[in-house]
């Protein structure tokens, strides 16, 4: 049995929601709920609550869990913090102050599923929306949106589809498609993991069927090979004349004498060993690994280029415009016209902002042309010039190689995920426009395959 529970799929969740929506209530119960909490611990905290003169609360419990982490006490639950039949989840409990952005930001980049929860007595609140918004950023698509306390509004359906609406509507503009909208009252343990009666207009699933429904992201070891070099080195100590290319394999895997080539620059070689600091070479390296590659040929590459095998349909193309989602932290406005540096794996990059397409939660329905500027905690969808070309991938075909961050003097203030490499659209308009008009069959054949070889997601 033991080795069943070991060996149980794990879901990284992020549950965010307004101050005071009902966040933490709605975690206790799932911890409650699911038979997740350490033997005793739900009556500890009962007691405790009477003992004090206070009225038991479910948010209580992650309060009784981080003391016991904070005196060094290890408990399953409070990094597994619930689990059901199908699977154990991990929560990552997103703060709901705006002052905590760059913190729910952080955490949210690692949930493959997230769980919106609003208030149906206050309705949608400001954070309700950004939180909306930092999800659609970080690529999440899979999201729920629990509206909570329908008790104190008598399980009045009018009250929850009106709050459907509006929030629906919003989410709309910023493109999240939530899968559900479930009334709960977490308090109360109505309709997550049992059906309410008191709903009886309901006829969907519980937040926990629901949860158990969503599908792991398909890891990045599944995906093409792909590795930011980091640094190369070279020795001169003993005769030792090798010139390792060293990174952090990203995805996929390769192995010794296998074909690789390197973007942007297109340089090719075939990989003689794979080098372990004081230990035998390996003949394999996989995502995750830190590691160290002699190549048979002697090439000069430059630090934050990418390797990947000539053999495989990688998504990764050269680029020195791109689309893309991004959030403003900064302090200084993020402008039209001025330089940056993005950082993008291991390249570094000098960009320019060139137009605000739109404004991500503007309420106001204006355009990106309204505004030259994003100011702190603003969102939009952007157009980026790279003073040279990198090696970029979409965020949904490779989130290590789409997701950047823009530092604007000593600070690290915005960050963002690539929509498109606006460069090989560029390239394909001019493909088309220039095929049949110059009448150079081998020419035109020349350019197809080199496009071909630059922008592979073109002929997918």
């Amino acid at each position: 049995m033991a080795d069943t529970e070991d060996c149980k799929e794990r879901m990284n969740i992020v549950i965010t929601g307004h101050v005071d929506h009902g966040k933490s209530t709605l975690i206790g119960r799932f911890l409650a709920d699911t038979g997740s909490l350490p033997e005793g611990k739900l009556q500890d905290v009962r007691d405790a609550c009477k003992k004090n003169g206070r009225v038991f609360e479910y948010a209580f419990l992650l309060d009784a869990l981080e003391d016991e982490q904070n005196q060094g006490i290890t408990i399953d639950s409070a990094r597994i913090f619930f689990k059901s039949p199908v699977r154990e989840y991990i929560i990552i409990d997103a703060p709901g102050h705006i002052e905590f952005l760059r913190n729910m930001l952080s955490g949210a980049s690692r949930a493959e599923a997230a769980v919106l929860v609003i208030d149906a007595l206050e309705g949608v609140a400001e954070n309700s929306k950004r939180h909306g918004m930092l999800l659609s950023l970080l690529g999440v698509t899979q999201v729920l949106v629990v509206i909570n306390k329908m008790d104190l509004v008598g399980y009045d359906e009018s009250v929850f589809n009106g709050v459907k609406a509006e929030y629906e509507k919003y989410l709309e503009k910023i493109q999240v498609r939530p899968v559900a909208f479930v009334p709960v009252s977490a308090r109360e343990g109505k309709n997550i993991t049992c059906h309410a009666a008191e709903t009886p207009w309901y006829t969907g699933k519980t937040v926990l069927e629901i949860l158990d429904s969503f599908k792991p992201l398909i890891s990045n070891e599944k995906l093409f090979f792909a590795m930011p070099v980091q640094d190369i080195y070279r020795f001169s100590n003993d005769n030792d004349d090798r010139r390792i290319y060293a990174g952090t394999v990203v995805s996929g895997e390769i192995s010794t004498g296998e074909a690789v080539k390197f973007l942007p620059s297109q340089k090719e070689a075939h990989i003689k060993n794979i080098e372990v600091w004081n230990a035998p070479p390996k003949q394999a390296a996989r995502t995750g690994e830190a590691s160290g590659f002699t190549l048979f040929e002697d090439i000069y590459i430059k630090r934050g280029e990418v390797m990947l095998k000539q053999s495989e349909k990688a998504l990764v193309e050269v680029s020195s415009k791109i689309r893309a989602n991004m959030i403003w932290l900064g302090e200084r406005p993020f402008s039209l016209n001025k330089n940056y540096l993005l950082k993008l794996g291991c390249a570094r990059v000098d960009i320019r902002l060139d137009r605000i397409e739109r404004f991500l939660g503007d309420e106001g329905g204006s355009g990106g042309e309204a505004r030259r500027f994003l100011s702190r905690n603003e969102a939009g969808s952007v157009t980026l010039s790279l003073s040279r070309t990198i090696a970029v991938s979409s965020f949904y075909d490779n989130a290590d190689l789409g997701r950047f961050v823009i530092v604007d003097g000593y600070d690290a203030a915005g960050a963002g995920i690539v929509l498109e490499n606006l460069s090989a659209q560029k390239a394909w308009e001019s493909l088309a426009s220039f095929e049949g008009a110059a009448g150079n069959a081998q020419f035109e054949e020349e350019l197809f395959a080199l496009l071909k070889k630059y922008f592979p997601r073109r002929f997918e």
